[in-house]
């Protein structure tokens, strides 16, 4: 059986048609000639776009010229009420500043610090799953409270319970719902005086978000300054200077830095768990294999992620099959020429980790599970040349490899501890608003072991 995928539209339909199937879902927005095509180039009247899938244009974009190629600002204008000036939106000096001070909380070595926060969120999830054992489950709301979850306890050390932990994870779902990365300002270009039309309730909703976030950040503050503060991700980030500067995050910096570390790494993670745990209801066989890995779970030591490499091996085809952030938009600051191509200045350069991902001139059996490709030739081709869940280049995800532990880790941990089984006429449909999500939920049968 093949994994769902969403159908695609027609080759050629209006741009008021096309506007209204991108509200709906970005991805049967797109025609299906885009599994095949180098690059596409799509007209609007209002600004051009350039999907492109060949590898070497990617790696060009992404990883040689990145600084030619900035975030596109027409996509963030859906973001700005939550994230501000976050290092998500960001682009030139301001975004390497900010990359200079977060990234070192975040490397190798810091993951082992943050590793017994993950395990601790991995077994709440596990005790909160018991009173829903033999029922039919909507799982993204599992994983969605299991992501955030671990997010307050490394970034805070505080569980979700936590009574701040716990507004700022409901509002944030009522924003969700809101679906503002899509208005007005990302088809029609408007300067910068104009209202961006963001509706009442979003802009209500994100300040709320941002109120939460502020109590903790200045809580923390003073923590930091009193010399009580956990040595968390916010402690380490806090007390982290630019090396270039000596500056650090002031509260409103680190504010929406928070934002975004709460958008990126629970939206992302909760989606990449959900559809990991449908895939292994349709391909039992690799559910019982990874239910036996799990069994090397003993004590919170970071050496076992080594052992469960079957689980790493399916939560990284899952997030090929399912990326959680579908495309990635740049904006061309200089004419180029691309496939004999004029590719004009301020075009919007579209990537599709989607699109690339199932590529069928790339990949072997491209719509098709296959955990072991990891192993062939196509597959380590393909993953060097072809595989960006996390982006790639001088902006790739600062935590991927958090991401990537977080995953297999509570992935292990909850088929150790059940079973997920399909439920006949439920499958998933998948559609993306900001992340690669499921029109009704992810429903499943969970039933103990």
């Amino acid at each position: 059986m093949i994994p769902p995928k969403p159908p695609a539209r027609p080759d050629k339909v209006s741009l008021g048609r096309y506007m209204r199937l991108f509200r709906q879902d970005i991805l049967s927005a797109q025609p299906a000639r885009l599994y095949r095509a180098w690059m596409a180039e799509f007209k609007t009247p209002f600004f051009r776009s350039f999907l492109m899938n060949q590898p070497e244009l990617v790696d060009e974009v992404l990883k040689q010229r990145p600084d030619d190629f900035p975030k596109s600002s027409r996509i963030s204008e859906g973001l700005r009420p939550l994230l501000g000036e976050s290092v998500f939106l960001t682009n030139g000096e301001t975004w390497k500043r900010q990359r200079r001070i977060i990234d070192p909380a975040f490397e190798g070595g810091r993951l082992r610090d943050t590793f017994p926060a993950m395990w601790q969120a991995a077994e709440a999830c596990v005790a909160r799953m018991q009173g829903q054992a033999g029922q039919e489950v909507e799982v993204e709301e599992i994983t969605s409270h299991a992501a955030a979850d671990v997010i307050f306890r490394t970034l805070f050390s505080l569980p979700i319970e936590h009574e701040v932990a716990s507004q700022v994870f409901h509002q944030f779902r009522a924003y969700q719902r809101e679906q503002p990365i899509l208005n007005i300002a990302a088809f029609v270009p408007l300067p910068r005086w104009i209202p961006r039309f963001h509706s009442r309730k979003t802009k209500a909703t994100a300040k709320t978000i941002r109120d939460l976030i502020t109590q903790l950040t200045t809580e923390r503050m003073a923590q930091i300054e009193a010399g009580t503060a956990p040595n968390d991700l916010a402690t380490k980030i806090m007390t982290t200077a630019d090396p270039k500067t000596g500056d650090r995050f002031s509260t409103q910096e680190m504010v929406d830095q928070v934002a975004i570390f709460f958008l990126a790494g629970h939206e992302t993670s909760a989606s990449a768990l959900a559809w990991t745990l449908y895939l292994m209801a349709l391909y039992p066989e690799w559910q019982e294999k990874l239910a036996a890995e799990a069994q090397v779970l003993g004590a919170p030591e970071f050496s076992v992620m080594s052992k469960l490499r079957l689980s790493r091996d399916v939560f990284r085809e899952a997030l090929r099959l399912y990326p959680p952030v579908p495309m990635m938009v740049r904006q061309a600051t200089c004419p180029e020429r691309f496939r004999d191509r004029d590719v004009p200045k301020g075009s919007q350069i579209v990537l599709s980790p989607w699109h690339l991902h199932r590529h069928e001139r790339l990949w072997d059996n491209p719509d098709g599970f296959d955990p072991t490709r990891w192993g062939t030739e196509n597959g380590k081709k393909c993953q060097r040349e072809a595989y960006m869940p996390f982006s790639a280049g001088a902006r790739v995800c600062t935590g991927a490899g958090f991401a990537m532990v977080e995953g297999p880790l509570i992935l292990s941990m909850i088929l150790r501890a059940y079973r997920v089984e399909r439920i006949e006429g439920r499958d998933p449909v998948p559609v993306a608003h900001l992340t690669v999500r499921s029109k009704d939920g992810i429903w499943l049968r969970l039933v103990r072991r």
